[in-house]
């Protein structure tokens, strides 16, 4: 430790307490007396057992798998398009008053149906529940990655603050063949 020198009267009182203290040794002194006891049964050695836990631990739940995105966010232009009102938002499918089961099942056929009427953009509201970490928005860009999704959505952004903000995203959808 870097610091002040000690004054007479301190570096006096320090060498005084120096002197009284006796050297422990190495500590490998004792071990070839210890191994010798070992053997001869004089000495046992004893595993540490750690106290029982008062309390099981708790289960947590795990958590969704991080999405791999293979649908890709929407380009820049085409979102512009619909935040300025140029491009038309064809549909809005609002998944309040959904669980997670009825929204995962209803949202392939809610696109598949709006595909089939030539719509290029819809508007499919989540909510943001929670501090921005509903059930179904956090699990919405997890739908999309579905086969069914992956082969009708072109694109998706997350929507301009009057179509719903962050608890709202625009769907891109591919043009049919």
């Amino acid at each position: 430790m870097k610091g002040r020198r000690l004054s007479e009267e301190e570096a006096r009182a320090w060498a005084k307490v120096a002197s009284t203290v006796k050297r422990i040794g190495p500590r490998e002194a004792s071990l070839p007396e210890f191994q010798a006891a070992l053997e001869a049964g004089e000495a046992e050695l004893r595993e540490e057992k750690k106290p029982a836990r008062k309390t099981p631990p708790r289960a947590l739940s795990p958590e969704p798998p991080a999405p791999k995105v293979l649908v890709p966010p929407a380009d820049r232009g085409r979102e512009k398009r619909v935040r300025r009102g140029k491009l038309d938002i064809a549909a809005t499918f609002d998944l309040h008053g959904h669980t997670q089961i009825s929204a995962a099942r209803a949202l392939p056929g809610f696109l598949i149906a709006q595909q089939a009427d030539g719509a290029r953009c819809v508007l499919v509201i989540t909510g943001k529940g929670r501090e921005g970490q509903g059930v179904l928005r956090r699990n919405f860009l997890l739908w999309l990655e579905s086969p069914e999704a992956r082969a009708l959505v072109s694109g998706y952004a997350e929507s301009h603050p009057k179509h719903g903000g962050s608890g709202a995203f625009y769907v891109f959808l591919r043009r049919t063949e």
